[in-house]
């Protein structure tokens, strides 16, 4: 039966209060368990791993959409150079408990404990701070705990790295170890001087001394055991051996005792003056071990998604449902494991394809495609990421209901088919407008004509309610609803026909054949039984069943070539793309030659002018003529390189002149454009009818060898040596060059 402890939830929203009905029963349909087991793994602490088995769907969308950003953005971490600062800790839960209680105190250790979880917190703000562009959500999380600088300083003034209480945490503690060194010192002093006065009188055995009870004791031999004044503390085993405390060092030895009591006492009094200062904050401690704990859930729900390749969908205002190439998360990695491929799949809905109705033969994918959506509509709605193309879209649904599997009752006394009913009947108190409904084979159970027509009227209850829904089924009758429902729509697992083996593709927009008799010959069954099984069947099913199975091989057929197609456009495209590539190269190199060459015929014309002035300057020997040659020629130079290129003025007053002659130059422009505009109408329409002759006339000329040629884009004038079909072969005199005769333009017909 159905667990009505989670059945609804009012969750309140800005503009009314809605239900969300998502069961422990769905949930387990679903297999939801076993993604939080695998997502717990990636917890780096206890409370992590218990929190994340815990995750539920999100009540209000707000929480959700917060949950969402939190995770996506630590995911996002993984590829920054900013990465999120480890933030593991201790459980001090049972510390914070025992701090509340008055009068207790804490032991070193546990006071170390707080002071990491503490220092953990302050770097976390400070680094969230820092980042708050990169991370604002997880920014806003960490400014919602309050960090308390006291914790760290109290405890930093009595406690050690190491465990240890300071010497300075009070001056009764500073004297006690004091005077613990000066009693060390005479105990070692006193027990050296025993210790040699034995060994002279050889009375000890090799072994000199050893530590009793934390206090040296000489090793004494036990026929002098006597002779040696103290205090025996034991023997060896075979009693050879006695262990005696010097006289003299007993004394010390008593007052040590004393020492280490009083020292013991006053480190009691100065941990439970620290509890008394850090007690007040113990709710705060507590919301340190909750931030870090949901840290900790956002960083495993973040690393599992990095694993899966899981991104976060874009989430409509609008119902509709687009996954594209959406893997099913636990079999992707138990196949990766197996080193087996996964076959994602594409599905959508919306108010055009309300609810898909999957048919086709067993083991062909139908249930995995229908777990898939919903597994991860219910994950992305528990704040978890999910396995789909980026481009992919989805919506937040109020209630999700499944129906998955064969859920026979036997304490119960439920039938399969009896469980289903039950189910059914919640199904149409629970459906609406803002359902996702799950159903795989829908129908069975019962007698087949009779359970195929109350799935009729089910699954047009569920159409009349608007809810969007995934069914699965092998009966006809519901094949032909999906096509006579409009916003219903039939899809099939893709087969393939000549080997039987299932393809594991969705199709949508045909109902599927179940194959039944082609899979049940290729499982071994004798073809004359088979026979007999076709004879006992209506006929107009076999002819259905048959008609489908070839639409489905035809369709197979056509995916086939679209996909050879799409092959070669694809090559044809990168072919032509290469050919475009080498096209501007050679274009580029051509204008190279061509700037090369006014290069050099500039430096041709100012050597031939530089050689006229020697020449002539050879023949008259006449240094001034040759200087006011040279002189007046640079002048005309600059005087022509100024008209390209006039100088900018400099001073204030050069740039009014300059402002004023501008000014008058754009009067006389405006009233010589005024005159010329009238000629220009007249002077256009001739260039037009010239330009349509000239156009007429080379579209008409038909290139020929010697023919002196420019490209369209070009300037460099080259001779045609060659032509072959429509390509002409330029010499340009430096080098040749092959170009279409469509982009060649005539300057000079050939001799």
């Amino acid at each position: 039966m159905l667990d009505s402890r989670t059945d609804s939830h009012r969750i309140g929203t800005k503009n009314s209060a809605l239900v969300l009905n998502i069961s422990d029963k769905v949930l387990q349909d679903l297999e939801f368990t076993t993604v939080l087991e695998q997502v717990a793994d990636y917890a780096i602490s206890e409370l992590g791993k218990e929190a994340v088995v815990q995750i539920s769907p999100i009540l209000r969308k707000i929480d959700l959409l917060k949950e969402l950003s939190l995770t996506n953005e630590y995911l996002s971490s993984f590829e920054s150079e900013n990465r999120i600062p480890s933030h593991s800790f201790e459980n001090i839960y049972e510390q914070i408990k025992r701090l509340a209680i008055e009068n207790s105190y804490l032991e070193p250790k546990s006071f170390l404990n707080i002071l990491s979880t503490t220092e953990t917190i302050q770097e976390l703000k400070k680094f969230f701070k820092k980042f708050t562009t990169q991370y604002p959500s997880l920014f806003q999380l960490s400014e919602e705990i309050e960090y308390i600088k006291e914790i760290v300083v109290e405890i930093k003034k009595v406690i050690t790295h190491d465990g240890e209480i300071v010497d300075n945490a009070s001056s009764l503690l500073k004297q006690i170890r004091k005077d613990k060194s000066g009693l060390n010192g005479k105990i070692s002093q006193s027990f050296s001087s025993a210790l040699t006065r034995a060994k002279s009188a050889g009375y000890l055995d090799d072994i000199k001394e050893t530590v009793i009870d934390h206090q040296r004791v000489l090793a004494v031999l036990a026929m002098h055991r006597k002779k040696v004044k103290g205090s025996l503390l034991g023997s060896s085993k075979s009693g050879n051996i006695v262990y005696i405390a010097p006289q003299a060092t007993l004394g010390y030895y008593r007052e040590l005792q004393n020492l280490i009591f009083g020292e013991k006492q006053e480190i009691i009094r100065i941990l439970r003056e620290l509890s008394e200062k850090i007690r007040p904050y113990t709710s705060i401690l507590e919301s340190y071990l909750t931030f870090l704990t949901h840290l900790d859930v956002i960083g495993s729900k973040a690393k599992y998604a990095n694993a899966i390749h899981a991104i976060l969908p874009k989430i409509n205002n609008t119902k509709k449902i687009f996954l594209k190439n959406a893997y099913h998360p636990i079999l992707w990695v138990k196949n990766k494991e197996a080193h087996l491929e996964v076959v994602p799949q594409t599905i959508e809905l919306n108010s055009k394809q309300q609810i898909i109705v999957i048919s086709g033969p067993n083991a062909g994918g139908k249930s995995i495609t229908l777990k898939t959506i919903g597994l991860l509509q219910v994950m992305l709605q528990s704040g978890l990421l999910i396995p789909v193309d980026e481009r992919s879209e989805t919506y937040i649904f109020d209630t999700i209901l499944t129906d998955i599997g064969d859920n026979q009752s036997i304490e119960n006394q439920l039938s399969t088919y009896s469980y289903r009913l039950k189910n059914m009947r919640y199904f149409l108190r629970k459906c609406n407008e803002n359902t996702l409904f799950l159903i795989d084979e829908f129908g069975t159970g019962s007698d087949p004509e009779l359970g195929g027509a109350l799935a009729e009227i089910f699954l047009e209850e569920f159409y009349r309610k608007k809810a969007y829904g995934i069914i699965t089924t092998h009966y006809a009758n519901l094949k032909v609803l999906a096509n006579e429902l409009e916003n219903v729509t039939n899809a099939n697992m893709q087969f393939n026909e000549r080997t039987l083996e299932p393809l594991y593709k969705l199709f949508i927009g045909q109902a599927g054949s179940s194959f039944t008799f082609e899979v049940a010959q290729k499982n071994g069954i004798p073809f004359s039984l088979i026979n007999q099984a076709k004879k006992r069947v209506e006929s107009e099913k076999i002819r259905l069943d048959k008609t489908i199975s070839k639409l489905q091989k035809e369709r197979n057929r056509l995916q086939k070539t679209s996909d050879n197609l799409e092959k070669q456009q694809s090559k044809e495209q990168e072919h032509l793309e290469n050919l475009q590539e080498k096209e501007q190269k050679i274009r580029e190199k051509l204008e190279g030659f061509q700037e090369l060459y006014d290069n050099n015929q500039r430096m041709l014309t100012l050597g031939r002018k530089t050689n006229e002035f020697l020449n002539k300057y050879f023949q008259t020997n006449n240094k001034k003529e040759l200087t006011a040659s040279f002189l007046k020629w640079v002048a005309t130079e600059k005087t022509k390189h100024l008209k390209k290129n006039p100088p900018k003025p400099k001073t204030k007053i050069q740039k009014k002149e300059e402002k004023k002659k501008e000014a008058q130059r754009k009067e006389v422009i405006q009233q010589v454009e005024k005159e010329v505009l009238k000629k220009v109408v007249e002077v256009r329409k001739e260039k037009k009818e010239e330009a349509k002759k000239v156009a007429k006339a080379k579209a008409s000329y038909v290139f020929k060898v010697n023919d002196r040629v420019r490209l369209l884009d070009g300037n460099a004038v080259g001779t045609i040596e060659k032509i072959e079909k429509k390509k002409a072969f330029i010499n340009y005199g430096i080098f040749t060059t092959e170009a279409d005769l469509t982009k060649l333009e005539l300057v000079e017909k050939g001799k």
